[in-house]
């Protein structure tokens, strides 16, 4: 848990009381009466559609009602109404760092706080269980972790801030990393949702292991959305190891789809993926990374139409799944291989000129396509040294395979040829040849990780041995097989079924 902090006033730096409209105080009475009666629909109408029409209608580019004055709206009872204004001013934090502008380090400062009470809630014994909506609890866990990340890259800064400010920024347990890996650890204990998972894989029935949190879906979705926030985290902090290990209970290939109609969050899906797909790529898994990418964005293509009257979620997701095209298209480069058909014309029409640049192995434009599509990297030093750090390793990669992409495109224009010939054409002598060649076999023996096995497999489509000064090359591509089509449209046919089948008109 974290440390509690006595929250002070606020400066009135939202709207007076008076000044309050009408439609938004009945927003927020009527959200107060929806969290305390526990009613879970009438939430998630209130927070997925009101709130952001209300915040387009009045509030677009200031903050909302402060605490003050929603406790005069509401004529507040502290003790009663003390998990309805925290659950307020998580979304009045949230759209705060939604504005233009530099975040004030108080308003940081409060946002921390107040995670600090609503956690501290949610983990402490004999609590009364919360009825929240999957998507806020996503939200309040994706939250969580971006202001972590704003407030690293803004104490980086340091040196331009105040007195005052340093010292606030400096205290110990304020947006720790510690704190923050705590609580997300602490959610996914306390859920048990690691053993329900391992249940669940095996077929057996979850609520056997559940416990008594686990067994409440607020806890349970809770825990869930932890794990992926672990993901993300892990990533961000370069332990792309630890990053895939949180999720050694999650099955992507077909887990992770299916609980699309147990969560409905579709940003949690596209998160999950884009984060998985980034660290198999940075351990050099392209097989893997090219596999999740693909599915990701197969699914995408199948569903989006079901998605689409959610708009203001649409834009964040639509933002991800380009980077997820351009991170896709890293991986083909480098490691070239057959992926759906559909997805390799989205790449190649998305990417057009990059794609071709990167297939020649140009460095700068690797650099551009990385740093355009990577994620956040939490850097805990000025001048971002653990982003540039990122960078560089991936780059290191990049030179290492350049002349390799140089020598698969050669390959690919003969069934035989002389180690000379080749050398003569590359301009390198056959001794560096020889070298590259090995080289090329390492990189294309790509560990993969299936749902059968994990071994060291070739993803090439392209594949050769040497006899002598000889290279036998074979083409390795092998002509469709329609049957493996009609299969997998059917699979994709029954996943949409179960969402369709999931929704409450």
């Amino acid at each position: 848990m974290m440390d509690d902090h006595d929250s002070d006033d606020y400066d009135d730096n939202g709207s007076d009381y008076e000044n309050v409209p009408d439609q938004i105080q009945e927003f927020i009475l009527n959200l107060r009466k929806s969290i305390i009666e526990r009613n879970v629909y009438d939430i998630q109408a209130l927070y997925e559609n009101n709130f952001n029409k209300l915040t387009e209608m009045y509030y677009k580019s200031e903050p909302w009602p402060n605490e003050n004055v929603v406790k005069m709206i509401i004529d507040s009872n502290e003790k009663d109404d003390f998990i309805f204004l925290v659950l307020y001013k998580d979304l009045y934090f949230r759209h705060y760092y939604s504005l233009d502008g530099e975040i004030p380090t108080e308003i940081r400062l409060k946002s921390f706080f107040n995670y600090c009470e609503l956690f501290n809630y949610i983990l402490t014994k004999n609590t009364e269980p919360l009825e929240l909506p999957n998507q806020w609890l996503w939200d309040i866990i994706d939250e969580f972790i971006y202001q972590f990340q704003s407030f690293t890259a803004f104490k980086a800064k340091a040196a331009e801030l105040s007195l005052e400010d340093k010292e606030n920024i400096n205290k110990p347990n304020v947006w720790n990393v510690h704190a923050v890996l705590n609580v997300l650890y602490s959610l996914v204990d306390k859920s048990n949702i690691n053993q329900q998972l391992r249940e669940f894989n095996n077929g057996r029935d979850p609520d056997l292991v559940a416990g008594e949190y686990g067994r409440l879906i607020f806890y349970k979705m809770l825990g869930y959305f932890s794990l992926i926030g672990l993901l993300r985290l892990h990533c961000m902090l370069g332990d792309y190891y630890l990053a895939i290990k949180v999720l050694e209970n999650i099955d992507l290939n077909r887990q992770q789809l299916q609980s699309m109609a147990i969560s409905r969050v579709l940003a949690c899906q596209v998160t999950t993926f884009y984060y998985v797909g980034f660290a198999y790529m940075m351990m050099h898994r392209y097989s893997d990374a090219i596999r999740t990418f693909s599915n990701i964005l197969v699914y995408m293509q199948r569903t989006k139409p079901i998605y689409n009257y959610r708009t203001f979620q649409m834009e964040m997701i639509e933002k991800q799944t380009d980077r997820i095209y351009r991170l896709l298209a890293i991986c083909l480069a480098l490691h070239p291989q057959r992926i759906d058909e559909s997805i390799m014309n989205q790449v190649e029409e998305k990417m057009h000129d990059s794609f071709i640049k990167l297939r020649s192995g140009d460095i700068k434009e690797f650099k551009s396509v990385f740093k355009q599509s990577c994620p956040k990297i939490v850097s805990f030093m000025a001048n971002n040294i653990s982003y540039r750090h990122q960078i560089k390793i991936f780059l290191e990669e990049v030179e290492q395979q350049q002349k390799l992409l140089e020598i698969r495109s050669l390959l690919k224009f003969y069934t035989t040829m002389t180690i000379e010939k080749l050398a003569s054409i590359i301009e390198i002598p056959p001794e560096e040849l020889n070298r590259y060649l090995l080289c090329f076999k390492h990189k294309m023996q790509n560990y993969s990780s299936t749902k059968q096995l994990d071994e060291f497999q070739s993803g090439s489509d392209v594949d050769f041995y040497i006899d002598k000064d000889m290279i036998h090359i074979a083409d390795t591509k092998v002509a469709p097989r329609y049957g493996d089509y009609f299969l997998r449209q059917i699979y994709r046919f029954d996943e949409l079924y179960r969402v369709v089948s999931s929704i409450n008109v």
